[in-house]
């Protein structure tokens, strides 16, 4: 398994890696849904009888519960570490750039629970941001994630080589990323609520001179690097 690869891979919409997936009708977990962006793809693809979509921020999961365009869709608090979910109750479990977020001493308790809760040969999917880009070095002069995104990727590694899980495939590509002004990045990035970020007035004004090198009438479009690992139960 490689945490990442010299070619970023295709420039693609991570709405056709989830197409490709062998799946109908079945159940669907995801752990750490955020602002339930990417439960709404997982709802159009028309592959999943039903979906779970649980996040331990409770001031998100509380807006989540407000959502009225997602009526098939189950918002519940929690995280994967203990997940609230019978045994065998899902056929798939997605996990988009949520690993990482997990407590790092919890991470091996996390595959534990995603296996529990996993109907037999069901699939993993996770995706993973990639250490790399324009887009990740402007990220990291406030929070830096190379450490924590290390240890989710050697906590999948450790997950396959117990022979919890199997190695289906890994999937390189690079997402388009696209705000258009500071303020708006500034909004969606930096004053999330699952992530306390602090930045001082002397660090926001170096944030935003590297962001604003990238600005154009278009306003700031970066590529951003992904892996996708997709996992099977033994």
């Amino acid at each position: 398994m490689l945490i990442a690869r010299a070619d970023p891979g295709p420039v693609l919409d991570e709405r056709e890696l989830v197409d490709r997936l062998p799946l109908s009708q079945a159940r669907a977990l995801e752990l750490g849904c955020g602002t339930a962006r990417q439960t709404r793809l997982l709802a159009g693809s028309g592959k999943f009888a039903s979906i779970v979509a649980l996040e331990v921020d409770r001031v998100q999961h509380d807006i989540n519960l407000t959502l009225a365009d997602l009526p098939s869709v189950r918002f519940g608090l929690g995280g994967a570490q203990e997940i609230p979910a019978g045994d065998a109750s899902a056929e798939a479990v997605f996990l988009f750039k949520s690993l990482h977020h997990v407590p790092l001493d919890r991470l091996g308790r996390a595959f534990a629970e995603i296996h529990r809760v996993l109907a037999p040969a069901g699939l993993v999917y996770i995706s993973e941001p990639v250490f790399g880009g324009d887009y990740n070095e402007i990220l990291r002069l406030f929070h830096d994630e190379q450490r924590v995104r290390e240890a989710a990727f050697a906590a999948t590694c450790r997950a396959v080589d117990s022979g919890q899980f199997a190695l289906v495939s890994q999937t390189f590509f690079q997402a388009p990323v696209r705000y258009r002004s500071f303020t708006e990045f500034e909004q969606k990035v930096i004053a999330v609520t699952h992530t306390e970020h602090r930045l001082s007035p002397a660090l926001l004004d170096e944030v935003r001179a590297s962001f604003e090198a990238h600005l154009s009438e278009r306003g700031a479009e970066f590529l951003a690097p992904f892996r996708v690992d997709l996992l099977r139960k033994i």
